[in-house]
């Protein structure tokens, strides 16, 4: 039986950087699992689109495709953009929708992972304060997952964790760093929960000037890789759910 094509669905970005990230990403994917088809579209600023994708799948005569969001809450273009563009892809294809990365252990052992790569001694956790640093949204769902996550990572050894966010909510980095400042906490790092570089990372960078440990972006991690194939199979077994339709 042939596997459905995976096909990730990234934001896009004027950044070259997200789109050198989100390729890298993919060819990790491929390495993971050899013999799965997997194609990248972008909602924006980058080609190629996913319609773009979905047309050139179709004329091909593939007939079936997980689409894959690389999003790690489930906001608005999780919940609206992503979902209108798939009903408008070729009648022939059966499309099923997975469900964004997170929340996942493996996104929060790619926030390590990247604050270690950073400098930080895993050693030094219970004397650090941790800033998570997402994109922001005006989705309160979204909202409530970041500040759930830093509630998790509170209990995983940091003496303090606050949630930050780039656009659309606050506090902002800035203003996280500045209150573990207050509380006297002796290190602060600000680990960046977003994927690819960009604008709003680059946000989140400026605002960490005050920090101790400033980690990349989650980037290309295998354990990312990992979360992707895993949402893919998920998607792919979940065989009693309609697949969207055009």
């Amino acid at each position: 039986m042939n596997r459905p094509v995976l096909l990730v669905i990234a934001h896009g970005s004027r950044d070259p950087r997200h789109a050198a990230t989100v390729h890298a990403l993919v060819r990790r994917v491929r390495a993971a699992r050899p013999g799965l088809r997997v194609e990248t579209g972008f909602l924006d600023f980058n080609a190629p689109s996913v319609p773009q994708v979905l047309d050139r799948l179709a004329g091909e005569g593939v007939r079936d495709v997980v689409a894959l969001p690389l999003l790690l809450t489930r906001a608005f273009h999780a919940k609206a953009d992503i979902p209108a563009v798939l009903h408008r892809a070729p009648a022939r294809l059966n499309i099923r929708l997975a469900e964004v990365l997170g929340p996942s252990p493996l996104l929060l052992d790619t926030l390590e992972r990247r604050l270690y790569e950073a400098g930080l001694d895993p050693a030094d956790k219970s004397s650090t304060g941790l800033v998570l640093a997402s994109a922001g949204s005006t989705d309160p769902e979204a909202i409530a997952v970041i500040a759930e996550i830093a509630r998790e990572l509170r209990h995983t050894g940091w003496c303090a964790v606050r949630p930050a966010f780039a656009s659309a909510a606050l506090p902002r980095t800035e203003d996280a760093v500045r209150e573990l400042r207050a509380m006297g906490v002796r290190r602060v790092a600000v680990a960046p929960y977003v994927v690819a570089p960009g604008f709003l990372p680059d946000r989140i960078a400026r605002g960490a000037a005050r920090a101790d440990v400033l980690a990349d972006v989650l980037g290309a991690a295998p354990e990312l890789a990992r979360l992707l194939l895993l949402r893919y199979d998920e998607a792919r077994m979940r065989a009693n759910v309609p697949a969207l339709s055009a």
